[in-house]
């Protein structure tokens, strides 16, 4: 019976896959500046600060157990452990691990987390190949800019229709990144990306599970598949990106083809990631920080009646969970993440422990905490008003929170961050050599420092 399936197509798509292929396996090693190399390093330090910081989180435990039964052959390093794996799996455990605290980099026009796929991919990739620093770097730099920008064609169209952008985009970005480092050629890279365009991974009805951080681990090993198959001569698409019934048109109703090639190789998308100074999705951080400003003005939670929000829609669609049963819920919590900033002043991994979310001052404070939607604010703005026993109104506007691009954080914020998160799993002596050796990793022959300190 024929159907009629209402999808208007567009057949006059650019050759994008093409085009990308030949920018990851031709564009010069270093084709960039000094600040896009440098964000490339605050990049990798971030995201392997996270990767070790939740190594031993029962999520990254169990998948741990689930691979070790298939008896991996120990080629890569389980970052922050001391077990070895076969590459594929140290990709997909590193992802999971980098990304369990919701801890990572965001690349802010897209919400997508883009180290998490295609640093652990490469990083495992890399140790056993014995590529340089240098290649990954550059490699890291391409891959993330595969992923970004394929997610700027798509956002926000293609995230509002459930895909968690980062793994759905993110396969990309790991195969485009482990083409280049093995140093595929253009046919082959356009097959990586070819293959990894059948393989989008992540749902965000998964958001406050173990499951969201499969996502980042499950892109970087499927996109490390997709390059060491298509090395070996496996077939894919050339046009599997921008066909009519190709990734890109099938997972969503924009497909902008202009944010993929305008300006290929001269913009790159790595400058505008940002890192989290909170733990948590990033919409809720500028309800933690202006909270934590009302806490450094004086207001205790003792004396709040109420704590009212005016946010933008996404931020209670993302982060509405009123009462969160533990961690990885409260994550996704406005609520717990405002009554942290005021507690706390801070809103770090140890203020999303399963103890702190369901302690009785935190349940009794976050109930305090009223959002509603007001569409004059951005999704990076936050309106608060503390309204207290005895009357008075303390009031904080936030533009631009604390670790965004007009506020970031700096290369010694991303140091203190790398310790907390790390010094109590590898010491604070191994983290402080661990962070020299990320800072140089793109002048060092090989990945053998960073692995070797990087491993318990």
């Amino acid at each position: 019976m024929a159907r009629n399936t209402q999808v208007v197509a567009d057949h006059n798509a650019p050759p994008v896959t093409r085009i990308l292929a030949e920018f990851v396996a031709n564009h010069p090693s270093r084709g960039w500046g000094d600040a896009v190399d440098h964000e490339a390093h605050r990049t990798f330090l971030n995201w392997l600060g996270c990767a070790v910081g939740a190594s031993h989180h029962e999520s990254v435990a169990a998948a741990l157990a689930a691979v070790q039964m298939l008896q991996p052959a120990p080629q890569a390093t389980v970052l922050g452990r001391a077990e070895r794996v076969d590459m594929a799996s140290a990709a997909l455990v590193n992802g999971i691990s980098s990304h369990t605290f919701d801890f990572d980099d965001t690349h802010l026009k897209t919400i997508i987390h883009p180290a998490g796929p295609v640093a652990s991919a490469l990083l495992a990739l890399a140790e056993v190949t014995g590529a340089s620093g240098r290649a990954l770097i550059d490699a890291l730099v391409l891959g993330i800019d595969v992923s970004c920008r394929v997610g700027n064609a798509m956002y926000p169209e293609h995230y509002d229709r459930g895909w968690h952008i980062t793994g759905s985009t993110g396969t990309l970005g790991a195969a485009a990144a482990c083409a280049r480092l093995m140093g595929l050629d253009v046919e082959r890279t356009q097959m990586a990306l070819g293959i990894a365009a059948s393989q989008p991974v992540g749902l965000r009805e998964q958001f406050g599970s173990m499951t969201k951080p499969l996502h980042p681990g499950a892109a970087a090993r499927a996109g490390l598949m997709s390059a060491l198959m298509a090395r070996h001569g496996y077939t894919a698409s050339p046009r599997a990106l921008e066909a009519p019934r190709g990734l890109m048109q099938v997972v969503s109703t924009k497909h902008d083809w202009r944010e993929i090639t305008d300006e290929l190789g001269q913009r790159f998308e790595i400058s505008f990631n940002a890192y989290k100074p909170f733990a948590c999705g990033i919409v809720v951080h500028p309800g933690i920080d202006a909270c934590a400003q009302l806490r450094a003005r004086g207001v205790k939670p003792e004396d709040v009646e109420r704590i009212e929000l005016k946010v933008h829609s996404l931020v209670l669609e993302l982060c509405g969970k009123k009462e969160p049963a533990d961690g990885l819920q409260a994550k996704f919590s406005i609520y717990h993440g405002c009554a942290a900033g005021l507690m706390f002043g801070r809103a770090g991994e140890g203020e999303y422990a399963d103890a702190v979310v369901t302690s009785e001052p935190m349940v009794a404070l976050r109930r305090k905490v009223v959002a509603t939607v007001d569409d004059a604010i951005r999704e990076e703005q936050v309106d608060v008003t503390a309204v207290l026993r005895d009357g008075r109104r303390e009031h904080v506007f936030i533009e631009h929170a604390i670790g965004s691009l007009q506020r970031p954080m700096s290369d010694a914020d991303l140091e203190a961050k790398f310790h907390g998160q790390a010094d109590e799993v590898l010491g604070e002596e191994r983290v402080r050599a661990l962070i020299e050796a990320c800072w140089g990793v793109g002048a060092a022959p090989d990945l053998r420092t960073v692995v070797d300190r990087g491993r318990a």
